[in-house]
């Protein structure tokens, strides 16, 4: 196999709105070139006039400000490599921690002045992260494992509050919640819903689980995998027929093959959720 061969984790962009990958790469390559002209404007041009006075300053923030440039470079094509190929070249975690913290919040300014839908942009952040995530995955035990859901899945007629215990859940079927509890006592895995990201965290921290799969919008999964990093979060998009924030929907056999493939469940163990029951949300994990 070529070293720069594409990564075999490649995901349809059918499952993230139609977002592919080149939306990300190109953002970041663009923030990266904007990058490298803030350095050439703050660090080397104001003290090529200083020469006179101090005769070390400007070639001493020339040589800075081109070492600056090559390591930016470097971050961003180097990543683009890892994008491609999934391969964990060396000191990949701490270049993929930079641009998720640092990096990609650049992104998301840079887009509103390009005319780039940031919606889109985050979607497709959210499938070069799986895409990352399946490429480095852990085989972790069920106990390990955090299925992680926003309040918006609970019917909004609903009397019950499941925010603080789930199992409250009458499991009507009028709302995905009973379809999420089969899911955990069928694998053994926790199952949290939390209604905000301050709540998501305290779960977290909690549980401490060692991977997480996470069904919210494009902002939320954004927020909650940069929040996160380096603990894995694999995100899938929620369904929203009435809007955003209300009674939203989970593609349930999507959620349950992430499942089996981080429990490493063999195939011929039948699944839960009936496939013919969604034939348009195929799995693609």
């Amino acid at each position: 196999m070529s070293l720069f061969a594409k990564s075999p984790h490649s995901l349809p962009a059918a499952q993230y709105g139609g977002a592919h990958k080149r939306v990300f790469i190109g953002m970041m390559l663009a923030s990266c070139l904007l990058l490298c002209l803030l350095i050439v404007f703050f660090v080397i041009l104001p003290w090529l006039d200083l020469g006179e006075i101090v005769s070390w300053l400007p070639a001493f923030n020339r040589v800075l400000g081109l070492l600056l440039i090559v390591a930016v470079c470097w971050l961003c094509l180097s990543f683009v490599v890892h994008i491609h190929t999934g391969r964990n070249f060396p000191g990949m975690r701490r270049v993929r921690q930079v641009v998720v913290r640092l990096v990609f919040p650049i992104m998301e300014m840079l887009s509103r002045f390009v005319g780039v839908d940031k919606a889109l942009l985050r979607r497709s952040f959210i499938k070069v992260n799986n895409e990352l995530v399946l490429a480095d995955r852990r085989i972790v035990r069920p106990e390990e494992l955090l299925l992680l859901l926003p309040h918006c899945v609970q019917r909004s007629a609903c009397p019950h509050r499941l925010s603080y215990k789930v199992d409250l859940c009458r499991r009507c079927g009028l709302c995905p919640v009973g379809g999420l509890l089969d899911l955990r006592d069928a694998y053994g895995v926790h199952l949290a819903i939390a209604t905000g990201g301050t709540i998501a965290r305290r779960i977290v921290v909690q549980r401490k689980p060692r991977c997480i799969i996470a069904v919210a919008c494009e902002r939320d999964l954004t927020s909650g995998i940069q929040d996160s990093y380096p603990l894995p979060v694999f995100g899938i998009l929620n369904e929203r027929p009435h809007g955003p924030c209300l009674d939203t929907l989970v593609p349930l056999d999507r959620l349950e093959d992430a499942i089996r493939l981080f429990l490493d469940i063999p195939a011929s163990r039948p699944p839960v959720i009936l496939r013919e029951l969604r034939p348009q949300a195929s799995s693609g994990v």
